[in-house]
């Protein structure tokens, strides 16, 4: 398993949401290049990145600052939040970026999903952002009528990179991840699971080892120095 950490992006700044609702903002710092290269230091190889903006209003918009990241080349990044054409899904691909996320589109149009993955195979990741065992879309703020398992079950038939699993009321939350629901999903599918939300501590990602994951994504507990980023990926190697 490895560690990815995160940065949540609004007006170019390195924020957190308690549980994805935007009027319950955290900002933690306002240069993201700077924040990645703290990662870099510490260890990390991955950078996952959410252009909470894009989700909200449906198109890329922090585009300057995830360009500025990924070209510099020396971390392999996703990105997610407001990919929802495929012309924005393939500018974002040649800015040097390893993994397109793609969650509300998917979930609205599983046909022209199905296209993105085909088109782009193992460049797309599926996000499965869920309260409960529902699925949200459009940046958390609307809960659609699909199942978790039976829709990852259907998308992991596509040459997918991978399903990223977030409990939405564990997010921000630091109370710990819903480890069964994630264990549940692992076996569920064939292609790798990668974990986010609520991690607090070492020992969650060491519980969650366990859950069958290939990789815990952790935001709001690095920047609060409950989780060191260099101790966390020496632990999991």
């Amino acid at each position: 398993m490895y560690i990815i950490p995160a940065i949540d992006l609004i007006d170019g700044k390195c924020v957190r949401l308690i549980q994805g609702e935007y009027h319950r903002q955290i900002t933690y710092e306002s240069d993201p290049v700077r924040q990645a290269k703290e990662f870099i230091s510490a260890g990390a190889e991955w950078l996952h990145i959410v252009d909470l903006d894009g989700a909200k209003v449906g198109r890329p918009v922090n585009t300057e600052t995830v360009s500025a990241i990924a070209a510099a080349g020396e971390l392999r990044v996703e990105v997610g939040g407001g990919l929802r054409d495929e012309g924005s899904v393939g500018k974002l691909l040649d800015t040097g970026v390893e993994r397109a996320i793609i969650g509300t589109q998917a979930v609205s149009d599983f046909e022209w999903f199905s296209r993105m993955a085909e088109k782009f195979p193992g460049r797309i990741a599926l996000a499965l952002d869920c309260r409960g065992s529902k699925v949200a879309t459009h940046g958390w703020t609307q809960d659609s009528a699909q199942e978790l398992l039976d829709f990852a079950a259907e998308a992991a038939k596509l040459p997918l990179a991978a399903i990223i699993y977030t409990d939405i009321t564990k997010d921000g939350m630091m109370a710990g991840p819903n480890f069964e629901r994630t264990r549940v999903l692992a076996e569920r599918v064939q292609i790798p699971v990668v974990a986010s939300g609520g991690v607090r501590e070492i020992a969650d990602i060491m519980k969650l080892i366990g859950t069958g994951v290939e990789a815990v994504i952790i935001g709001r507990a690095l920047y609060e120095g409950t989780v060191n980023l260099a101790e966390a990926i020496k632990a999991v190697r």
